[in-house]
């Protein structure tokens, strides 16, 4: 069993930035691919970015590339998405998951999942 938690989210004027984390607990993230998604009010979660546990393969939205990168830390148990030159459209709550299965941008392949984090971008 995988327990997830996220940090990090906040309120910030457009253009700014914030870096959410996800700590695991009852397991390290070895082996496990990572997917960071999003809900904004009122609309379905979709795909933000994601990584190979190997680390060999990152893929994002297109809606969020070149804006934000996503990555780990093995020495704290810990991965990251940073978020730069937000946008009002950015607003959402963000979780992470993990899966054990493969990386993909389907909610439905990730087994684990945080309790999500706010993030509100203003304009």
């Amino acid at each position: 069993q995988v327990h997830l938690v996220e940090s990090g989210g906040g309120s910030v004027q457009a253009g700014g930035s914030l870096r959410l984390s996800c700590t695991a607990s009852g397991h390290t993230f070895n082996n496990y691919h990572i997917g960071w998604f999003r809900q904004p009010p009122g609309k379905d979660r979709t795909f933000v970015a994601g990584f190979s546990w190997s680390g060999d393969w990152t893929i994002y939205a297109d809606s969020v590339k070149g804006r934000f990168t996503a990555s780990r830390d093995d020495s704290s148990n810990t991965v990251y998405l940073q978020m730069k030159s937000l946008k009002p459209e950015d607003t959402a709550v963000y979780y992470c998951a993990a899966s054990d299965r493969r990386i993909s941008t389907s909610g439905h392949e990730y087994t684990y999942w945080g309790q999500g984090t706010q993030v509100t971008v203003s304009s």
